[in-house]
């Protein structure tokens, strides 16, 4: 199945190398242009991610072109089938090499963090500190709360930003990662938190976006603005 699905993807790049000699002679007048354009600059994208980037535009275009003009193949099915494997175990490689350093690396900056001054850490390894203290009350895990935040990596890239969309949102407690359900648990209403997470807190080995490498640990500025009126929650339902 990956190997079919590598398959489509460079099928689909080779549509848009294809057809172009070089970048100055593509047009990107209309609009299926400029929709052939991102189809092949995401996918190309997402091919370079995979440790792909090294894929050579001549071979991809002269395989649509025998295909299109129903020529003779020059390479037998299995020989593509052993080359698509090739370059599978070769992205699985470099995506688990990624994976074991970006884990030591996570390891590494928790353990100098955990020496600043502020910072606390909980038995589960969630490290926060306290930037803006309240008296206000503190949510359950059965609550809806309204927060902002901002999400970073360590390095300080940011992921995603409730701030930067000018937007709070409303979330329950118990049906986020697990840093943020401990973490909302810790905050009183108008606190402001910053939690660093470890990977195993957050979304492991698994990559929910090319934003956020696996075994990443992340880094959320979190303010408290406060908890949902369960009687208001049940009223908007109806």
């Amino acid at each position: 199945m990956k190997q079919h699905r590598l398959a489509a993807a460079v099928a689909l790049v080779s549509l848009v190398l294809a057809g172009c000699d070089s970048q100055t002679s593509v047009e990107l007048k209309t609009p299926a242009q400029k929709a052939s354009y991102g189809i092949g600059l995401n996918m190309g994208k997402s091919l370079a991610q995979e440790g792909m980037d090294d894929l050579d535009s001549k071979a991809v275009a002269q395989g649509i072109e025998d295909a299109v003009g129903k020529k003779e193949q020059k390479l037998k099915d299995e020989e593509l089938v052993e080359a698509f494997a090739a370059l599978q175990k070769r992205a699985e490689e470099r995506m688990a090499k990624m994976s074991e350093e970006s884990a030591a690396a996570g390891k590494k900056f928790l353990e100098d963090n955990a020496k600043k001054a502020g910072v606390t850490t909980t038995a589960s390894g969630l490290q926060y500190e306290v930037i803006k203290k309240a008296d206000g009350p503190q949510p359950k895990p059965t609550d809806v709360v309204t927060v902002h935040y901002t999400g970073t990596l360590t390095n300080g890239t940011v992921f995603d930003s409730s701030v930067e969309r000018g937007s709070p949102i409303d979330l329950p407690v118990s049906g986020v990662i697990p840093g943020w359900v401990e973490g909302l648990q810790l905050m009183h209403v108008g606190e402001k938190y910053k939690l660093y997470i470890p990977s195993e807190l957050a979304y492991g080995a698994q990559s929910p976006s090319p934003a956020i490498p696996a075994n990443s640990v992340l880094v959320f500025e979190l303010e408290l603005l406060a908890i949902k009126d369960p009687a208001k929650q049940e009223d908007a339902a109806k």
